[in-house]
């Protein structure tokens, strides 16, 4: 299969736990802090991810200089873009309980297309590293990707069961995941092709500007919302998603 095949298709896989993520919004009610713990995990796992996957790889592929560059600028890019989001509508796109009536207003209001783009801007910079590692020759990271997974399924079952108690429809709903599953899917694609003749700095810069991004959303929105379902246990569960990762990452070096 062709190289930017396989990245089309982890990145589908990657962003299809969004709409995993609405389906289970749809025909079960989980207690909220079993949302959030999932969260937690989650967050452990990319946070594992980013420092032994993403800037490991950036580090020995450009150095200091060009992962150095491109992991602030992956920072201030998303906060930028997520402040902006944020007084649209989306601040809250991953909240699973807390809030409710905050939720409902916005999404009534019409902040569904703010959250659907807030989606796509968690989403695309894990995407793009996705086709990004596969220029190697040595396959995809089973870590990033199984981060990237875990961690989008308590944000489509949080915004899916948002916009449903905003009176959505399910074509409406499931569209809308099922559209950023493909994006994703699109994105990971473009990383693989576009800078498939880059140059080590290039790529090395792309990988850590991800990781930034990714670093400054779970800073951002992730973390905040674990803890304030799961409190004191929130880090205890971050530590197990880190660990799990960081044996992942190991057993596959």
């Amino acid at each position: 299969m062709a190289t930017w095949m396989q990245a089309a298709l982890w990145g589908l896989l990657g962003g299809s736990a969004l709409v995993l993520g609405a389906a289970i919004a749809f025909f079960a009610d989980l207690p909220q802090r079993v949302i959030a713990s999932v969260m937690a995990l989650g967050s452990g796992v990319l946070i594992s991810a980013v420092a032994f996957e993403l800037m490991d790889e950036a580090f020995a592929r450009g150095g200091f200089d060009s992962t150095a560059a491109g992991f602030v600028a992956g920072a201030a890019v998303y906060t930028a873009a997520n402040v902006y989001l944020s007084r649209r509508g989306a601040k809250h796109r991953k909240r699973s309980g807390s809030n409710e009536d905050q939720k409902q207003q916005e999404a009534t209001e019409g902040s569904g297309l703010a959250i659907a783009v807030g989606a796509l801007l968690d989403g695309i910079p894990e995407s793009i590293v996705i086709g990004v590692s596969l220029l190697g020759g040595a396959g995809v990271s089973l870590v990033t990707v199984f981060a990237i997974f875990l961690s989008n399924v308590p944000e489509g079952l949080a915004s899916a069961a948002g916009m449903r108690k905003a009176g959505r429809s399910p074509f409406y709903i499931f569209g809308v995941w099922g559209g950023i599953a493909i994006a994703s899917g699109l994105a990971a694609l473009f990383g693989n092709v576009a800078l498939a003749g880059a140059s080590p700095d290039v790529i090395a810069a792309t990988t850590a500007l991800a990781a930034g991004a990714i670093l400054a959303m779970l800073a951002d929105t992730m973390i905040p919302e674990a803890f304030e379902e799961t409190h004191e246990y929130a880090g205890l569960i971050t530590v197990f998603g880190f660990l799990l990762a960081f044996i992942l990452s190991k057993a596959g070096g």
